[in-house]
């Protein structure tokens, strides 16, 4: 249930000062007469119990700023994480497309994968030349951080 913190805080309030007021009027268990009024005053009485409930509604609003912060925090992160999964796919698109420009790298099956801007490349190459120039056409890209070659010689039957 949620209530409105003004509604919340009121209510916590008034709780606070029932139980008190309740409290200065129940009898002494051991003689069944009224508490002395030289312990404290019902007025002292109920000044405490406000001072408690403000410092209360305090670390309430505290904790709620807290979490408020927190979850800005976390709203940044998803967002900085999408920015970065776009640039990402941008960069493979971007490789991709320098693969398939080059003849001699077109008809191969490369796959290119990107991870906050490091590029794996990955399946066969016919020589050293062919895979040394996909290298370099990925390291090309803007935004290309690193490039990681894993592609293995095709061999010569």
């Amino acid at each position: 249930m949620n209530l409105h913190p003004l509604t919340f805080h009121s209510t916590l309030v008034l709780s606070v000062l029932a139980a008190v007021s309740l409290a200065a009027c129940q009898p002494r268990p051991d003689t069944g007469a009224q508490a002395p009024a030289s312990d404290s005053t019902v007025g002292q009485k109920i000044d405490k119990a406000i001072a408690g409930a403000e410092k209360k509604a305090d670390e309430i609003k505290a904790d709620a700023k807290s979490a408020g912060s927190e979850a800005g925090t976390d709203t940044r992160q998803a967002m900085d994480n999408a920015g970065n999964a776009v640039k990402d796919a941008g960069i493979t698109a971007a490789v991709n497309a320098k693969l398939a420009a080059d003849p001699g790298l077109s008809t191969l099956r490369i796959n290119v994968d990107t991870a906050g801007g490091r590029v794996a490349l990955i399946g066969d190459a016919p020589d050293m030349a062919a895979r040394d120039r996909a290298t370099s056409l990925a390291r090309s890209v803007e935004g290309v951080v690193d490039v990681e070659n894993r592609l293995v010689l095709q061999k010569k039957s």
